[in-house]
């Protein structure tokens, strides 16, 4: 039989989605994988109730329906501090997940370089590959997981392609300060550099810290693929409605491969969430009260436990320091806690290019009765942990 391709060669399957097996095997807490088990707006549900009679039912424009991209750009505008044009600037993806492997296939030719920030979320390695390029890595620093100024720029000497930027980080929950996010505007026009960010966090921001969108920074827009999605603002991960804004003539590229790549994003989950994007700012205040709520129980949680962690600054996650376990293993780590302790986390190894097996991510975008269950086995972890 014929060889399968080379570039799959190293791929695992992806170790969130497995650990989501592994708690749903061992009736976990999962805080895992990071989607909510609380529902939606009501507004979208009750709008989604409509649509599911009225249509439509058939596909929608491939590049997003009419009133969604409207909708849509309108909302980043006021955001982004620019005009989004709905027709020339934005594409609509099958979530962000395919928003940054378009993103990659429109700029990336094999060979190219990327550079990716470690720690990094899994696909991006996984999307570098797929494109033909080659990802360089460049560390950010624990426990503020800032990046240094020299490292970066030797990437950046390499003549990459792009940057991929994750603000606000997962899984590490830093937000970049608008000083670090000069630095790479400056060596992204010094080496003539795309940048493609990921910034599906960009409402889940915690005080002090204030997201800065990339595409803002002055002479930024031009080489800037802004990729995002609706799945953390409104709880609606399964939906997979995500987005490409960039300069006309990238767009004009993404639509293409968008289209081969899927054809479209659902039309009625687009009719439905119109009307989130038509939310006004009240929306996105409590969406940020609500998650600092939920950091803040979680956090609080673990100081009491004694467990070591940094303090994510947005995004929804927490690294939670496992050294006095003194596991070698993280992964083996993980599917002990979620079959013993009876919560699900993901090895941190999976995120790093480095030798990291001594943190684990949590979620905790779940509701508070969750979180609290959660917090009450982890009060058993020192005890269990000693018996093996």
């Amino acid at each position: 039989m014929p060889n399968l391709s080379h570039r799959t060669e190293g791929f695992t399957e992806s170790i969130i989605r497995k650990m989501t097996r592994i708690c749903n095997q061992f009736n976990a807490v999962n805080l895992s994988q990071g989607f909510p088990d609380f529902d939606p707006p009501q507004q979208i549900l009750d709008r989604l109730k409509e649509v599911s009679h009225e249509g439509p039912h058939q596909y929608a424009v491939t590049w997003g329906a009419d009133n969604f991209r409207v909708a849509l750009a309108r909302k980043q505008s006021k955001l982004m501090n620019r005009t989004i044009d709905p027709d020339s600037e934005l594409v609509v993806t099958c979530g962000s997940t395919e928003a940054m492997m378009a993103a990659m296939m429109t700029i990336c030719d094999p060979g190219d370089k990327v550079i990716v920030f470690s720690p990094f979320y899994e696909n991006y390695t996984a999307d570098t590959i797929l494109s033909g390029a080659e990802p360089i890595f460049v560390p950010l620093h624990p426990p503020e997981f800032n990046f240094n100024v020299d490292e970066l720029e030797a990437a950046f000497k390499q003549k990459p392609k792009a940057l991929i930027l994750c603000n606000p980080s997962n899984p590490s929950g830093k937000v970049f300060m608008y000083s670090e996010l000069k630095v790479i505007a400056d060596f992204a026009e010094k080496y003539d550099t795309f940048v493609i960010t990921d910034e599906v966090y960009e409402h889940i921001v915690y005080k002090p810290y204030v997201h800065t969108y990339f595409a803002s920074l002055p002479h930024m827009f031009e080489r800037t693929i802004s990729c995002s999605s609706l799945s953390k603002t409104y709880s609606i991960t399964g939906w997979r409605l995500g987005y490409i804004i960039a300069p006309p003539h990238i767009i004009d590229v993404a639509k293409k491969v968008h289209d081969f790549l899927t054809v479209g994003a659902a039309a009625p989950l687009q009719e439905a969430a119109v009307v989130g994007l038509n939310f006004s700012d009240d929306y996105y205040e409590e969406l940020q009260r609500h998650y600092t709520e939920k950091r803040n129980l979680f956090i609080k949680g673990l100081e009491n436990l004694n467990l070591a962690y940094t303090t994510p600054q947005g995004a929804y996650y927490v690294m939670m320091d496992i050294s006095e376990f003194d596991s070698r293993d993280d992964n083996e780590f993980c599917e002990w806690l979620a079959q013993e302790v009876g919560v699900g986390a993901v090895p941190g190894s999976s995120f790093f290019r480095e030798d990291v097996n001594h943190l684990i991510r949590f979620h905790f975008a779940k509701k508070t009765e969750t979180l609290h269950e959660a917090l009450n086995r982890l009060s058993t972890l020192r005890k269990k942990f000693k018996r093996i």
